[in-house]
């Protein structure tokens, strides 16, 4: 009697088993698979992470580029412009090329709305007030009716010392990027920090940077001035 059910037993176990078997090994086979999936997914998930981050990491280098480019372009031709009313010498050739750089400038700045980090956008804030702030003045000589305070020496140092204001908006860019900021360049401690000696005529340095961004002074279109002799301090 033991031995018979001994065998039931074995045998229940047995066919209990063969059922079992292909339940237990699909659901294991089912968790693999959704573990691997899982995997998968947060691998795609990742990359897709990583492929956004360098998107966007690209479109602000190419903003910032583009933002580099049309302020200093605007900044140069509205020294231009200065000197040429400073000198009775406005064309319309430099009126033109003022208004292109500026439209560029604004360009810029519109595009640098939509993509730059908030940091940068501050900085690009107050180089936008204040090359407006200089255009207008800039105008207003030209039309013989200046502001109180801002001659022509007070709108060009104006202008030059927003050399010290580009230095600190390139510098929030390359950082917004994860570049490091590296060595201030000569050409920016020259529109930064040096002021130029007068030239031959009494009005300007004649001499132009060696890197070709910004106006001479009275001598022609290429470099940048260094500031005259000063009358007196801008009053703001």
């Amino acid at each position: 009697m033991d031995n018979a059910l001994l065998a039931l037993a074995s045998a229940i176990v047995a066919v209990t088993g063969t059922l079992l078997a292909p339940v237990l090994s699909q659901r294991i086979t089912g968790r693999v698979q959704a573990d691997q999936f899982d995997r998968q997914e947060r691998l795609a998930r990742a990359q897709w992470q990583r492929d956004r981050q360098v998107a966007e990491r690209e479109k602000r280098r190419d903003c910032y580029v583009h933002a580099n480019a049309g302020y200093r372009r605007y900044r140069v031709e509205l020294m231009n412009h200065l000197w040429a009313v400073h000198r009775d010498e406005v064309t319309d050739e430099g009126r033109a090329a003022l208004q292109e750089a500026r439209h560029a400038m604004h360009s810029a700045f519109a595009e640098a709305q939509m993509i730059a980090s908030d940091a940068v956008m501050a900085e690009l804030d107050v180089l936008t007030r204040e090359l407006a702030d200089a255009y207008a003045r800039t105008m207003r000589l030209e039309r013989g009716n200046p502001l109180p305070g801002w001659g022509f020496d007070e709108v060009l140092a104006a202008l030059l010392d927003l050399g010290d204001a580009w230095v600190r908006a390139r510098a929030v860019m390359r950082a917004d990027l994860g570049v490091e900021p590296g060595p201030v360049a000569a050409d920016d401690a020259a529109a930064g920090e040096g002021r130029g000696g007068e030239g031959p005529d009494g009005d300007g340095p004649d001499t132009a940077r060696p890197d070709g961004d910004g106006p001479c002074g009275p001598g022609g279109r290429a470099g940048e001035a260094g500031a005259p002799s000063r009358g007196g301090q801008r009053g703001r």
